[in-house]
């Protein structure tokens, strides 16, 4: 048990071992930047600054002025309303509609050189995904990302775990929000459980919108090419009607997905820097008290998650040093007797790190052989020891 004033994060880990044992709960993950950094990926402050040292002097002054008290995804949504607002010579932050155009697809196409996972180091997408081809529940696992890049379809395809990501297809793969908003009660749009369903609410480097008809976005096989650009960062496109599809699609799918009976939500690598989906998940929490949203963080609690926890017994924020669980904000205690080096290692409770938790949810689910095998050849092709 806990001491008086602190948390005994073995008595957490076997409690969460046991709740994602259990076949009646509805499983979501739900990851944001640090997931991919942990994959050797840059985060969002790393990826502004390589977009900005891949612009020429030009295009890097100008989308320099749109960055001005915005982050990455505000100024490449501004920047998009500049260039569907002007006509002709007009211009706005010295930028023509053509000029505005012709930027966005500069920096989507740095956006596309930054998040090349050729480097990348794929064993925690690559343990996410062999934990997701064993996980076994009455309604499937869903897994939500804010990310761009394809490492956890690569990891998903290394490992041959069927998934469904809204888009049917392989070369030019159209949307379908039917499937996407499908239920149990539908079974012509419902498709089996062992499929993993994966949303990507941002966009992704390999989604293009559709060349005669700008509403429309498909999946391509691989990265959009240059001179293109991407389906990504559409802050404003979700909320606009003519490009409902796919991102408020997606977002509802999100809304719908926490809506679930006993939910239990993993939240990884997220920064809690987006309002929308922040209330999203705090509201969720409210809403279905026997839901749980355990959100594990790789630094100090962001204070809206902080301050939210401790008005919510089922939202779990979880730091290296610190926890706020069933509203009770205290330390870890050190466990003292050696427990997988995941879950605590040097006087730091370990899980905030995404690397870590794929590592401790394999651990988590039974063994099975041909996974195990699969998963074990391909690191050691890769040249990755499985234990480190």
């Amino acid at each position: 048990m806990s001491d008086a004033g602190s948390h005994d994060p073995v008595e957490f880990a076997n409690a969460l071992g046991a709740k994602m044992a259990a076949a009646s709960r509805h499983l979501c993950l739900f990851l944001g930047a640090g997931a991919s950094k942990a994959c050797g990926l840059p985060d969002v402050a790393e990826l502004q600054r390589k977009v900005l040292e891949g612009l020429d002097t030009d295009q890097c002054r100008a989308f320099e002025v749109q960055l001005e008290n915005r982050d990455l995804e505000q100024a490449l949504s501004r920047l998009r309303r500049i260039g569907a607002l002007l006509e002709g010579a007009e211009k706005l932050d010295g930028l023509t509609a053509e000029t505005a155009a012709a930027l966005d697809r500069a920096v989507c196409r740095q956006v596309v050189t930054a998040l090349d996972t050729e480097n990348a180091n794929t064993k925690p997408m690559l343990r996410l995904a062999g934990w997701l081809g064993r996980a076994r529940y009455k309604l499937p696992a869903e897994v939500f990302s804010v990310n761009y890049d394809p490492l956890l379809e690569l990891g998903l395809e290394a490992m041959k775990i069927p998934y469904f990501d809204g888009f049917v297809g392989n070369l030019e793969a159209r949307f379908r929000a039917d499937l996407v908003e499908g239920n149990r009660e539908r079974p012509d749009q419902w498709l089996p459980s062992f499929v993993v369903r994966y949303w990507k609410l941002h966009g992704s480097v390999n989604w293009a919108w559709v060349e005669d008809d700008s509403s429309k976005v498909v999946r391509l096989g691989a990265p959009v090419a240059d001179g293109h650009a991407a389906a990504i960062y559409p802050s404003d496109a979700k909320y606009d009607e003519s490009r409902r599809v796919p991102f408020l699609v997606l977002h509802d799918r999100f809304r719908a997905a926490l809506a679930e009976p006993e939910s239990l939500v993993l939240v990884s690598g997220y920064s809690f820097s987006d309002e929308d989906l922040n209330e999203t998940l705090f509201e969720a929490a409210e809403a279905h008290p026997r839901s749980e949203i355990c959100v594990f963080c790789f630094d100090e609690i962001p204070e809206v998650l902080a301050s939210r926890a401790m008005e919510t017994p089922n939202l779990q924020a979880l730091s290296p040093k610190r926890a706020i669980i069933s509203a009770v904000d205290a330390n870890w205690q050190d466990p003292g007797d050696p427990i997988p080096g995941e879950v605590f290692k040097d006087g730091s409770f370990g899980l905030g790190d995404f690397g870590a938790l794929a590592q401790f949810l394999t651990r988590s689910s039974p063994s099975q052989r041909v996974l195990e095998a699969r998963l074990k050849s391909l690191l050691e092709a890769a040249g990755i020891d499985d234990d480190a």
